[in-house]
């Protein structure tokens, strides 16, 4: 429960790349940081990949994510599976097939946690939150590539990596890379992303 969590907070290759200088890198995250404020509203179909190290296989999940400034987000999966995860200011609901769970997340200091790094992980703040990650950002052919390396204990005990690539034209989020401290690999690509369109208030209910 806890990674499939976490992966919904990132909200956002393992190749061998020259870093991006120091001040460049300031650069970047200024762009980024431009490009979060400036969405108000987002909604985006998602592609989830997992590459299970153990079995050389893996399993592929899709389904819709809807944002709204500063504290909604629906995570909803809905296919091969039907899971849906909503956070709404200080209230999760998770939903699947045989129950609904809403929990107080001021009253859970993991879920509290979970909710502010997933709303800074949906708009890129994540990428100075120095106590959480120690980030590095290197410049591939059509994205900047921001790898996190967890430095809190309930994420490092999870995950040796979390690779968020930017699109360089958008300076958004397009997809995840986790890297699990198992081996096992996550890409979470989004595609048909829309900004600053109307989302039904309804959408980010919690029951």
């Amino acid at each position: 429960m806890k990674k499939l969590l976490i992966i919904i907070i990132l909200s956002l290759f393992a190749i061998h790349q020259p870093a991006v200088a120091q001040v460049t890198q300031g650069q970047v995250k200024q762009m980024i940081g431009q490009a979060a404020a400036s969405v108000k509203s987002m909604q985006c179909d998602f592609v989830q990949t997992k590459h299970l190290k153990m079995l050389g296989d893996k399993v592929v999940s899709r389904g819709v994510m809807y944002y709204q400034q500063s504290d909604k987000l629906r995570w909803e999966y809905v296919s091969p599976y039907k899971y849906t995860f909503i956070l709404n200011g200080n209230k999760v609901q998770i939903k699947n097939d045989k129950r609904t769970d809403v929990i107080d997340v001021e009253r859970n200091k993991l879920f509290k946690e979970i909710a502010r790094i997933m709303m800074s992980s949906v708009v890129g703040d994540c990428l100075n939150d120095t106590r959480s990650f120690k980030t590095t950002i290197t410049d591939g052919n059509t994205s900047w590539v921001a790898t996190l390396v967890p430095q809190r204990k309930e994420m490092k005990q999870m995950f040796s990596s979390i690779r968020l690539y930017f699109n360089k034209k958008s300076s958004m989020v397009s997809m995840v890379e986790l890297v699990e401290k198992n081996g096992d690999k996550t890409f979470i690509e989004l595609k048909n992303v829309k900004t600053n369109g109307q989302i039904a208030s309804s959408t980010f209910a919690v029951n």
